[in-house]
């Protein structure tokens, strides 16, 4: 489903109907064209190509021209102002950080560019949300489990988490139940096997699998 709008800007109700961050690294551009469509058509709603990927400038700008009204395009592993400056020159709509970087965090608040950086410790996930971080990223997530974020959330309560890294089908569910607040997610949903297979049908199926997840979730509730 390509798009038939252009937007300019990140869409929060989008993210937050679903609220997983699909982290594209090193996907050739041919097999990306496969798998946006899918990905929409899957109920996925927003996506990061890594800095760090070759060709992220094509893949970037591809996905802003074609899906930038249907999907939130951004650009992850972003380290330092001459990346974000290319981020943002190649069309990202948000920014995704491994790392606290106090310039970059507040280039992008100033331009109300969301942005969610990593952070890990209970200081370092303060000091992002006191910097104007909408959403942080917490990562590594998966090494420590559902009950880091649960024990960090007490103290930190209002600070919106994402939890990357290690996050996929097998342990969603118990994430969500300590008030994550969001995913990051890379190889788990952008399985290997089935783009080397270019099962298309496979890869949506797979896909839903990660929505319905948090659908059930929701629906729970």
């Amino acid at each position: 489903m390509l798009s038939t709008t252009k937007e300019t800007s990140f869409s929060w109700e989008r993210f937050e109907n679903m609220p997983i961050v699909g982290i594209v690294r090193g996907i050739g551009i041919e097999d990306f064209k496969h798998i946006l469509p899918i990905y929409a058509k899957a109920g996925l709603t927003t996506i990061e190509v890594t800095m760090n990927t070759p060709d992220v400038e094509a893949l970037i700008r591809y996905a802003v021209q074609e899906y930038s009204g249907v999907l939130n395009v951004g650009a992850g592993t972003v380290c330092n102002v001459s990346d974000l400056n290319n981020a943002l020159d190649y069309g990202a709509r948000f920014i995704v950080t491994p790392i606290i970087n106090d310039q970059v965090i507040t280039i992008c608040v100033d331009r109300k560019i969301p942005i969610f950086p990593g952070a890990f410790t209970p200081s370092e996930i303060y000091k992002a949300w006191t910097l104007g971080a909408p959403i942080v990223k917490i990562y590594p997530a998966g090494n420590f489990g559902a009950d880091y974020i649960k024990d960090v959330k007490a103290p930190l309560n209002k600070v919106r988490m994402m939890p990357t890294g290690g996050i996929g089908l097998n342990n969603m569910q118990s994430f969500l139940e300590v008030g994550a607040d969001g995913f990051g997610i890379g190889s788990p949903l952008f399985d290997k096997s089935i783009l080397n297979a270019k099962d298309w049908n496979a890869l949506e199926k797979h896909f839903t699998g990660f929505v319905e997840i948090i659908e059930k979730f929701r629906n729970q509730k």
